[in-house]
């Protein structure tokens, strides 16, 4: 993907280097299990444990959890500094900023206004709204504090751990996540957590799929407003990502069987049809999962 003349967003902070101590306030032993969560299932495990944490109610003011300052979310660097530690963060804060520009279009055709939401690096270890951050948990959105954290690490692991290398892997990674920031501003994260508040456990399972599948079209329509930027073969990079990824890979990977009441991300077809729907379509109004069947 070429972004080498792209510039470098201004909604990064850096974690890295930085010491934090303690693990997740109001989630309790939220982080431990994370951390397992992670560890088995990488980037397809981690997400709905935050959201749905969060929507649950299990990150609520106050709870010991530790307050970050803008100064330290940016560990004492500028934007331009903190985007320049290596070729990873430049990419990163480049793709960053390209959502930042696509978002923003679209919004104000809509007649609203985008908010940006601050992409925070850190290595090994960190701290978010929603509690610890550890590496083995792959990148994620934090709906508490409306911050996608990234430990750039990962990307070696999307490469070697789930054989989808590329830099469109990486970018449809953090356009994901923006995904969810999306829906956040959309209420669409709330208006979730209503119906998983009705439902049981396979059920309210079910609707979290539908979150992540929108999310993965949201990561289409993005690729598809910077469709002069793609270079052959960066499409099929994305759809090896969104297929090592899905539900049905991932159990079988790990267990060795499959449970689909167990889904919350969707299976590979499914993760792979609709970043497929948003690319073809780069219409976000594409991207109603929660109508019909996915």
């Amino acid at each position: 993907m070429r972004l080498d003349d792209y510039r470098t967003s201004d909604n990064v902070g850096d974690q890295r280097g930085q010491s934090f101590g303690g693990g997740f306030g109001g989630g309790g032993g939220l982080g431990l299990i994370l951390g397992l969560v992670g560890s088995r299932f990488g980037i397809g495990g981690v997400a709905v444990v935050l959201i749905g944490a969060w929507l649950l109610g299990l990150f609520g003011s106050g709870g010991g959890q530790q307050s970050i300052s803008p100064q330290e979310q940016a560990g004492g660097k500028t934007a331009a500094q903190i985007c320049s530690v290596d070729a990873a963060s430049r990419f990163s804060c480049q793709v960053l900023a390209s959502t930042e520009d696509t978002w923003g279009r679209i919004f104000q055709q809509s007649g609203a206004r985008y908010t940006p939401t601050t992409l925070i690096f850190y290595s090994g270890r960190g701290q978010s709204g929603c509690g610890a951050a550890q590496s083995a948990m792959g990148p994620f959105y934090c709906p508490t504090d409306k911050k996608v954290y990234l430990d750039t690490d990962f990307y070696r692991e999307l490469s070697q751990r789930f054989g989808a290398a590329g830099d469109f892997a990486q970018a449809y990674v953090i356009a994901h996540e923006v995904g969810h920031h999306v829906q956040d501003l959309q209420g669409t994260l709330e208006q979730a957590h209503e119906l998983q508040a009705r439902s049981g456990e396979a059920e309210g399972n079910a609707v979290q799929v539908r979150v992540e599948l929108q999310a993965d079209c949201y990561a289409g329509v993005w690729a598809a407003a910077n469709r002069n930027r793609l270079e052959p073969g960066d499409v099929e990079e994305g759809m090896r990502a969104a297929h090592q990824i899905g539900d049905d890979v991932l159990q079988q990977a790990s267990q060795g069987r499959v449970v689909p009441e167990s889904f919350t991300h969707g299976t590979a077809e499914q993760r792979m049809a609709w970043l497929r729907k948003g690319i073809q379509t780069g219409d976000p109004a594409q991207c109603d999962t929660f109508s019909g069947a996915i």
